[in-house]
């Protein structure tokens, strides 16, 4: 049975698939960006928890990261609309369907990539912080 934290995680990657840009979780960067974008999906850090008291609560705010990539001539208006997509699919509903408590993401810090031979990259990592609550940190 998944832990609360997996189903998080892949509530939200099911999240970001439901977009018309290629979605992956984990992966490493293809050689060919799809022309309507890519994001990878990073599973991130918990980072230390809040401690409650009472019932025993650990309270984490998960960093999980999206790696968005475009590619092309108008790759400055496709990043952001892939932006602007990935801002609309988490507002949809910030609880992942009452997996997490809130779900909210950082703005993201382009840059581009020069690649040899072809038109350059525009990228950013997206962090996504996942705000829920555990009985355990290992459940």
């Amino acid at each position: 049975m998944p832990t609360p934290r997996e189903t998080s995680l892949t509530a939200l990657h099911a999240r970001l698939s439901a977009l018309p840009v290629t979605a992956l979780r984990g992966d490493v960067l293809p050689e060919r960006v799809p022309a309507a974008g890519l994001m990878i999906l990073r599973d991130g850090e918990p980072g230390e928890p809040e401690v409650t008291l009472s019932p025993l609560r650990y309270h984490y705010q998960h960093r999980a990261e999206i790696e968005a990539v475009v590619q092309g001539t108008a790759r400055d208006a496709a990043f952001d609309t892939l932006c602007a997509s990935i801002g609309t699919a988490l507002a949809t509903d910030r609880t992942l369907g009452g997996l997490c408590d809130w779900v909210e993401a950082d703005a993201p810090r382009p840059v581009d990539l020069p690649v040899e031979g072809a038109a350059s990259l525009k990228a950013a990592v997206i962090t996504v912080v996942l705000h829920y609550s555990l009985a355990d940190p290992l459940a």
